[in-house]
């Protein structure tokens, strides 16, 4: 399975059609992690899976979602609920407790992914204004086999960012 994951965009819808124009029927799902500033009608939503960011103020939008693949289980929610700034603590008792194995999630507009406890957590940063460390405009693929998972992140341009490419087993 092929997981497209995206967060902040923060009202660049451009780079969001972009995205749905390039992986359409190229991924399984393609899923937003909140903070696009977008309208819950708009028809970018019949491709992506979206939940409600902080910056997100319809209350359509939900603040978490459980989507059941062929092989996973995936939680995601924007991240300000569950305190991310202050590590995965939250997120992991939700994601437990919603007996994931993937839990997507934003708001730091941080590139992170890391698994714990076996369930793997990735945030895939900020499509536009990314912060910390890790400077770079960017989302995540994340390919998930019986074995293991595949993560790598892009750029704007589509373009693997090499040294951001990593390998976990299940």
């Amino acid at each position: 399975m092929k997981y497209l994951v995206v967060s902040d965009n923060h009202g660049d819808r451009d780079i969001l059609v972009d995205l749905a124009d390039t992986y359409r029927g190229k991924v399984d799902r393609m899923f937003h992690c909140g903070d696009s500033e977008l309208e819950p009608t708009d028809v970018l939503w019949q491709d992506f899976i979206v939940v409600k960011g902080n910056c997100d103020y319809d209350p359509e939008f939900p603040n978490q979602i459980v989507e059941q693949t062929e092989i996973d289980r995936i939680f995601m929610t924007h991240g300000h609920l569950a305190n991310v700034r202050f590590g995965l603590t939250t997120l992991a008792m939700q994601a437990a407790e919603e007996s994931a194995n993937i839990a997507l999630f934003g708001h730091t507009h941080e590139i992170g992914c890391e698994v714990r406890a076996n369930i793997l957590y990735l945030n895939p940063g900020s499509i536009s204004q990314p912060r910390g460390p890790i400077q770079l405009k960017s989302y995540a693929m994340i390919e998930s086999t019986a074995d293991h998972y595949y993560v790598q992140y892009f750029g704007r341009d589509h373009q693997p960012f090499k040294e951001l490419s990593f390998t976990f087993s299940k």
